[in-house]
């Protein structure tokens, strides 16, 4: 039979443990996430260089003002296009890190209900006498605390899905504003 004292310190230690371990999965998922990110701004600063050196290199040998305009608006659908494509890239990022750090952290509470409830039930079964309605309100408390971690985890998805819903919905209307501008630039 355990005592009381070192079923409190196990179940502490365990609760530290699994604490740390979430803390490094899910900053090593930042840091991937951060590592994409400056991947992406790196490949698009490099390409803007290279595209805007060659489109210099063509507006400078230029020989009249027509071929000037004709040039400037074959340059801009394509330079829209990649400010799209980048903004799609940087949305699905952030909507596969915020998927992560969400899964992380119910796996977390789930793991975390899991151990007070089997530590509760290990108490319960070692409660002297008498001792059945404080047992009864500290199960109810866990309860409570469980139910209030899972409205919160569900909250948490909730405003993630608005916030890609939000982010969607402002790449569509770049992508409808660029596409309306390059259209007019072009007629």
């Amino acid at each position: 039979m355990f005592t009381t004292p070192e079923q409190f310190s196990a179940a502490a230690k365990s609760n530290f443990e699994a604490q740390i371990a979430t803390l490094n999965a899910l900053t090593s998922r930042a840091f991937e996430s951060v590592t994409k990110i400056v991947d992406l701004n790196l490949n698009a600063a490099k390409a803007s260089f290279e595209e805007t050196s060659a489109a210099t290199k063509q507006l400078l040998a230029v020989k009249d003002p027509q071929e000037f305009f004709s040039l400037t608006t074959a340059h801009t659908q394509p330079s829209a296009e990649k400010a799209l494509a980048y903004s799609r890239s940087l949305a699905t990022i952030a909507s596969s890190a915020q998927a992560e750090f969400t899964k992380a952290a119910e796996e977390q509470i789930a793991e975390g209900s899991r151990k007070v409830s089997e530590f509760i039930d290990a108490v319960t079964k070692n409660a002297p006498a008498g001792s059945e309605k404080a047992v009864a309100f500290i199960k109810t408390a866990v309860d409570n605390a469980n139910a209030g971690y899972e409205q919160f985890s569900k909250s948490a998805k909730k405003a993630g899905e608005v916030l890609q819903a939000n982010v969607d919905t402002a790449v569509t209307q770049l992508a409808q504003t660029t596409t309306k501008a390059t259209s007019r630039a072009k007629k």
